[in-house]
């Protein structure tokens, strides 16, 4: 990390059944070890769904139980690294970064929060969207980045629930989802939710479709980077995402 008078640690929440979040984004960040490295702390989630029982997951005091453990590691960012803003409103992510960056004493972001900003910057407004979600929580996601600006031109979803069962779908699969989107010609296409295998995909399939592909534990680990003024172009190799300004 070039200019760095120490090293910065980056916390990140995930979900407890997630088995994509910790190794993909160390990953990610060889490139960057030993001067960044990430930190994890985790809290129950295992169904995505849209009634009161899988919506309690994402209440704020467990959370918040999980970020004070990483506050123990003195961490210089804290980001929440999973997509549930998407279904649940944007609001709900702003509120819970607010409580983090009090609670932490730390810099905080999340997922969603970065993707918006990374979409604002980028002027995308026309997105192709890939996910593993059931057809009512896609369309609520659909609904909600309607609202928010992001027109969802193509999507596809795989129609499931268990939040374990995310990460067995096979790279292969998801980039198949990736190539039926892209025929729509959106600006960029969305791999939304952090415990799919999309961070290694990403720059063949943009070499091949001609598409910025923004996945989801990538663009969390981007919005750390960006809000701490962290030089990210030696992850260029990870994608556009990690390149373009």
């Amino acid at each position: 990390m070039s200019g760095a008078a120490r090293q910065m640690r980056i916390g990140m929440l995930t979900p407890s059944s997630n088995t994509v979040v910790e190794p993909y984004t160390s990953a990610l960040l060889a490139p960057l070890f030993p001067d960044v490295t990430a930190h994890f702390s985790r809290f129950t989630v295992t169904r995505i769904a849209l009634d009161q029982q899988a919506n309690a997951q994402f209440s704020l005091e467990p959370i918040l139980a999980a970020a004070r453990l990483l506050a123990d590691a003195r961490v210089d960012v804290i980001a929440w690294n999973g997509t549930s803003a998407a279904w649940l409103g944007i609001d709900k992510d702003e509120t819970l970064c607010a409580r983090l960056a009090e609670e932490c004493a730390a810099v905080a972001t999340s997922a969603v929060i970065s993707l918006m900003k990374i979409l604002k910057t980028r002027d995308t407004r026309r997105i192709g969207l890939v996910t593993p979600y059931t057809p009512d929580v896609q369309s609520r996601v659909i609904d909600n980045f309607k609202d928010l600006g992001i027109e969802v031109i193509a999507e596809r979803h795989a129609g499931l629930s268990d939040n374990f069962s995310f990460a067995e779908m096979e790279e292969d699969t998801i980039a198949d989802l990736c190539r039926a989107v892209s025929k729509a010609g959106p600006k960029a296409i969305v791999i939304l939710c952090t415990n799919m295998r999309g961070p290694m995909i990403a720059a063949s399939l943009e070499q091949e479709l001609g598409i910025p592909i923004y996945d989801s534990v990538a663009f969390t680990l981007w919005g750390c980077l960006d809000v701490t003024g962290i030089d990210m172009t030696p992850l260029a190799d990870f994608g556009s995402l990690f390149s373009s300004a």
